[in-house]
């Protein structure tokens, strides 16, 4: 037997698989600024490529302000119809958004664009207001009015894009406002809906307590035109990251993301001894890391693919738009 040959052989052997896996843990290709911190929050930019350069993309919230995309009630908890009105506007609605009003609160789990004369689609959907089925106040029944707010945990955004379990959300949304009401003072259900993430969200206390955050950490990415995505840790630890098909469109949704970070950072803000300020190249790790897990995929909508990948560690979700073939939306979150 020739051992200087089969060592020789597993030499090259090992030299590839180690090549192999350097190559994988960089699959990710992005670029992490330095940390930006405010109290117990700490926010990465991502910089990177654009994917798609399309400048005719607006948001699930100003389409909804500008009348342009029209939300149905269906009656069924579990999917929700939308309708894009524009003419040429194409409308980019991100997994995790509040739609209020109809007989219940949802959050949308998908994230997909909307193509301008879209026609009648159907979106997943959970509640986020266990309870009500029926009309609120001056609301339509039949349609939702607007999308100012997004889900604000982490096991929230598992529960709605892994574990798609509408009783996990409903239990989300409880502690959600549970652990907000501890720390901003009191109690921040609703008369009208006790039950609604939503309304939680519109409290003058939570609205208060994250405004600081917001101020402290809106202008981070200004004047920075690769930023494509952010990555957070909250009380010293990895939470999430979201990472976009352009610069526009992160820019697009950046406000909405920040006050969602900062409710999530205001409801963990009570008690907590902070860890050890969270460096860049563990964040970077836990970007690879994600993105080793096997995927599955499902059909989400007549363009639209999801792929998701999921360890004990971590959960990463990839929306895909079919016509243009690429990522729109990229979510990463961190289990424990």
């Amino acid at each position: 037997m020739n051992y200087r040959l089969i060592s020789k052989s597993l030499a090259v052997l090992i030299a590839v698989l180690f090549i192999a896996g350097a190559t994988l843990a960089q699959t990710s290709g992005y670029r992490l600024s330095q940390a930006y911190t405010h109290k117990n929050l700490t926010i990465f930019l991502i910089h990177g490529k654009d994917q798609n350069k399309k400048g005719n993309i607006i948001t699930l919230q100003e389409a909804m302000e500008r009348r342009l995309l029209i939300v149905y009630e269906t009656s069924d908890v579990n999917e929700l119809e939308v309708e894009n009105v524009s003419k040429e506007l194409d409308v980019f609605i991100q997994s995790g958004d509040i739609v209020k009003g109809g007989k219940q609160d949802r959050v949308l789990a998908v994230s997909i664009i909307v193509p301008a004369r879209s026609g009648r689609v159907k979106i997943d959907a959970f509640c986020v207001e266990s309870g009500r089925w029926e009309k609120r106040g001056g609301e339509d029944v039949g349609k939702f009015t607007s999308s100012n707010e997004r889900i604000v945990s982490k096991d929230l955004k598992i529960a709605a894009n892994a574990t798609r379990s509408q009783q996990e959300v409903w239990a989300e949304v409880s502690k959600a406002q549970d652990k907000l009401a501890q720390n901003v003072g009191g109690s921040v259900k609703a008369t009208p809906s006790k039950t609604s993430l939503q309304l939680t969200l519109e409290d003058r206390k939570v609205v208060a307590n994250i405004d600081d955050y917001v101020k402290a950490l809106a202008s981070a990415p200004n004047g920075k035109s690769d930023v494509i995505g952010y990555a957070f840790a909250i009380n010293g630890k990895i939470n999430s990251a979201d990472v976009y098909v352009s610069n526009a469109l992160f820019k697009k949704v950046w406000a909405k993301n920040l006050k969602a970070t900062a409710t999530e950072a205001v409801s963990e803000a009570r008690g907590v001894r902070l860890a050890d300020p969270v460096k860049a190249d563990a964040v970077k790790g836990f970007l690879d890391d994600s993105e080793r897990a096997r995927p599955k995929e499902r059909v989400a909508g007549p363009s639209s693919r999801v792929i998701t990948r999921e360890d004990k560690e971590n959960v990463m979700v990839d929306a895909v738009d079919e016509k243009s073939k690429a990522i729109v939306h990229r979510n990463y979150v961190k289990k424990n």
